[in-house]
């Protein structure tokens, strides 16, 4: 592992850190602690989506013609800013400005990031450096919240600026580490690849050049379904479905997520292994596969005539499960969305990827959560099919990839220009 991978991988553990004590607080914070109510609490929580929708169509331009360091830079210090803002507003219009702040900050960093580990890999690296990022991400995000929770008291409004101070602190710590990343010489320069005429032209012209890639857009339908039906659903719908169905407590959901980051830290280098020896698309199609056995894990919970006890155990197991399936998509699916983008447009790639994530998450709870509260059975056979649609669509997608793009050590991998991937390479959250 190169210097520059080193820092950027000590860069995303540092920012998921800082995300970790703020994200679980948000709507305590906003709703009983500046008591502006759950209204304003629920539309803080949407602000985040919305500022995302809005800032990644031109993310993806802006790394393709500046790089992903100058993007990044940009995007933390917005983060910091929104980060300090919200720890100090009291009124609901600065509450929703500092949100919208940090939330377009943090939608930027995604592409950004993922860019310079793909100007950073080579073939034989890219899936194990997007492991490591997953890696470092959830366990950053555990350790944040578990010492976050620690830190506030809803009874002091100071110790939730103590919060977002931290936080911030985080971002601008972020800044000066990357910014003593020497990005690679191809990664760095002006010119551009004639395969990327799409990335020099205007920004109509490189998203019909997007959108004319076929593989590319089937895997945003099946990037858009995997999002909606797993991470679009765990702190709305099936914890509505755990709570009102199973009768599951808040300590227990608790529990639930933490087997979920568990399975997640614990199981991911294993499961490289066997992910980096397999074709793309028919991981896909497993995780599809043991998604759907842990929707019928959750309606055994929620739905069988078990013990309370027994109800839990299964909760539990269907996070845990969730975390396997994750952790097989984190060396999978994006080192494939940078080997589906052509020299110099995986600035682009990254983002519309990254845009087509934040649909599935702003529309996932919208649809998720009333289900998972009031429409028990239905809501489990819903995501379940769900789960299988992603078999179908992964084996469909294996049809329209090379063999190379499907399986990467197959063959030999493109050189990486600026903002651009390798074709047949292996890489991967979120």
């Amino acid at each position: 592992m190169g210097a520059a991978m080193r820092r950027i991988h000590v860069g995303n553990a540092l920012g998921a850190f800082g995300l970790g004590f703020t994200v679980p607080y948000l709507y305590v914070y906003v709703a009983q602690v500046r008591d502006l109510g759950a209204t304003t609490a629920g539309l803080v929580l949407a602000i985040f989506a919305v500022a995302a929708l809005v800032v990644l169509p031109f993310a993806g331009r802006a790394i393709v013609r500046r790089g992903p360091l100058p993007v990044l830079l940009a995007a933390l210090v917005t983060a910091a800013v929104g980060s300090m803002s919200l720890g100090l507003a009291a009124g609901a219009t600065s509450v929703l400005l500092s949100a919208a702040a940090l939330g377009a900050g943090q939608a930027v960093m995604q592409p950004a990031l993922a860019t310079m580990i793909v100007d950073c890999s080579g073939a034989e690296t890219r899936s194990r450096a997007f492991a490591t990022q997953f890696f470092l991400q959830n366990l950053g995000l555990g350790v944040g919240g578990l010492i976050g929770g620690h830190l506030v008291d809803p009874s002091r409004a100071g110790s939730f600026t103590l919060l977002f101070s931290i936080q911030a602190a985080m971002f601008l710590l972020l800044v000066a580490v990357m910014a003593t990343v020497r990005m690679p010489r191809a990664a760095k320069g002006t010119e551009v690849s004639a395969g990327a005429a799409g990335a020099t032209g205007s920004a109509k012209e490189s998203w019909k050049q997007l959108l004319g890639n076929r593989a590319m857009v089937q895997l945003s339908v099946l990037g858009f379904v995997l999002f909606f039906a797993c991470y679009g659903q765990f702190e709305s719908g099936l914890s509505a479905y755990g709570v009102e169905a199973a009768g599951i407590s808040t300590s227990a959901l608790g529990t639930a997520l933490a087997a979920n980051t568990a399975v997640i830290v614990v199981a991911q280098f294993v499961v490289l292994r066997f992910v980096e020896r397999r074709r793309r698309s028919r991981v896909i199609a497993a995780v599809g596969l043991i998604w759907a056995v842990a929707w019928g894990v959750a309606g055994v919970a929620g739905l069988g005539q078990v013990s309370q006890t027994m109800a839990t155990a299964a909760f539990v197991s269907t996070y845990a499960l969730f975390g396997l399936g994750e952790a097989m998509l984190s060396p999978t699916v994006a080192p494939l969305v940078a080997d589906l983008a052509p020299e110099g447009m995986a600035g682009q790639y990254n983002s519309a990827f990254a845009l087509v994530k934040q649909l599935a998450l702003a529309v996932g709870p919208a649809v998720g959560g009333p289900m998972g509260a009031s429409w028990h059975a239905a809501y489990v056979v819903v995501f379940l099919l769900f789960s299988l649609g992603i078999v179908g669509l992964a084996v469909r997608l294996g049809r329209v990839l090379t063999g190379v793009q499907d399986l990467p050590g197959s063959g030999k991998s493109r050189v990486i220009a600026r903002g651009g991937a390798g074709v047949e390479s292996a890489v991967a959250r979120a």
